[in-house]
C-alpha cells in the first residue's frame, strides 16, 4: 500500500483550548476519506494544519514522505487544496485562472497547456475554456475550483465542503468527480453532510471535541447500519438468555434501572415477541421503542458517548 498521509499525535492549542487532541491517521493512495464532525470539532484546524496553513502544537504530518514542517516546499507540492469558498476570479474566462493557477503551482512553460487541457477533461470543463468565470453556474465554478487544485497533479487532493450551495443534480456530478478522482489521488473530503460521506467514500473518520471518535470503513459502517434494534424497560429483571433465545436477535446491551438494547437482523421484527414473552414471564414491560439505524443516527449516538466519556 502507498501511505500518502501520515500524521501522528496531531495536537493543537489556542491557549487554554485544545482544538485538537492526539489525532493520528493515515491515508493510503486511492481511498477517499470522509472527514465528518459538527461545527467546533476541530475539522478545519486539521485541515490547515495538513495544508501547512497553521503549525501543530505537537505531532508530525508527512505528506507522501514529506514533513510538512521540515520540508514545506516538497510537502506542499504533493497537495492540492479546494476551500470552502472556491479562491476564483470572477472577471477571467477558465483558460485565463487555470494558466494563471499552473504558474502559481510553479509548473514549467511547456508543462502548463497539457496540464490545463488535462485539469478541465478531468473535471467536464474541456468546452468552458474561453467562458467567463462569472458566467458559470455554482456547479461550474465548484469545477474550476477543483481543476485548480489538481493542475500540478498532486497526490493529496483535500475539498473542503465541496458541495454546498449546489443543486442536486450538481451535486451527483461532483460526486461521480471525486469518486473519479480517488481512483488516482488521495482525496481528503472534510464535510458536515452524512449522505456525501456514503456516496464518495471508502472510509470515514468522526472528530468531536478536537478527538477522533470514530475511524471506520464504509463497509464497515455498512454493517453498523444494516443493524436494528429495539429498546425496552421491565418492571422486573428479565431472563436474558430467554431473550437471547428470541430467532434473529443478534446481542443486548444493558443500559440502566432495568433498561436495555436489543440488537437484531434488520429484516426481522422481533418486538411481538418480546411483548409476549415479557406478558408470559410477568416482568411488566414499561417501554418498548425500535431503533433506526441511519448514518445519522450513527453519528449522534457516537458524538453523544464522546460527551459522556469526557
Amino acid at each position: 500500500m502507498n501511505t500518502l498521509i501520515e500524521v501522528n499525535n496531531l495536537s493543537r492549542q489556542f491557549g487554554d483550548h485544545c482544538a485538537v487532541d492526539d489525532v493520528s491517521f493515515s491515508l493510503n493512495k486511492g481511498e477517499v476519506l470522509g472527514f465528518l464532525g459538527p461545527n467546533g470539532a476541530g475539522k478545519s484546524t486539521t485541515m490547515k494544519m495538513i495544508c501547512g496553513n497553521l503549525i501543530p502544537t505537537a505531532g508530525e504530518i508527512k505528506i507522501n514522505g514529506y514533513d510538512i514542517i521540515d520540508q514545506p516546499k516538497l510537502a506542499k507540492a504533493e497537495l492540492g487544496f479546494l476551500p470552502e469558498i472556491p479562491p476564483l476570479y470572477s472577471d477571467l474566462t477558465v483558460d485565463e485562472f487555470l494558466n494563471y493557477c499552473a504558474k502559481l503551482h510553479g509548473l514549467r512553460k511547456k508543462a502548463i497547456k497539457q496540464s490545463v487541457i488535462r485539469g478541465k477533461l478531468k473535471c467536464g470543463l474541456s468546452d468552458m475554456g474561453s467562458r467567463l468565470i462569472a458566467n458559470l453556474s455554482k456547479g461550474y465554478q465548484q469545477r474550476v475550483g477543483i481543476a485548480q487544485a489538481i493542475l500540478h497533479n498532486p497526490s493529496v487532493i483535500i475539498l473542503d465542503e465541496p458541495t454546498v450551495g449546489l443543486d442536486p443534480i450538481q451535486i451527483l456530478e461532483i460526486r461521480e468527480l471525486i469518486r473519479e478522482l480517488g481512483k488516482e489521488h488521495s482525496v481528503i473530503l472534510s464535510t458536515h453532510i452524512l449522505p456525501e460521506v456514503q456516496h464518495s467514500c471508502s472510509r470515514v473518520q468522526i472528530i468531536h471535541h478536537g478527538k477522533l471518535v470514530l475511524n471506520e470503513s464504509i463497509e464497515g459502517l455498512s454493517q453498523r447500519m444494516t443493524s436494528s434494534s429495539v429498546l425496552v424497560r421491565f418492571r422486573e429483571p428479565p431472563e436474558l438468555e430467554a431473550i437471547h433465545a428470541i430467532e434473529h436477535v443478534t446481542g443486548i446491551e444493558e443500559l440502566e434501572q432495568q433498561q436495555y438494547r436489543i440488537c437484531h437482523h434488520q429484516d426481522s421484527n422481533i418486538s411481538e415477541k418480546i411483548a409476549i414473552l415479557a406478558v408470559d414471564k410477568q416482568w411488566g414491560l414499561l417501554e418498548l421503542i425500535p431503533e433506526k439505524h441511519d448514518m445519522e443516527h450513527i453519528f449522534l449516538s457516537i458524538t453523544q458517548d464522546s460527551n459522556h466519556h469526557e
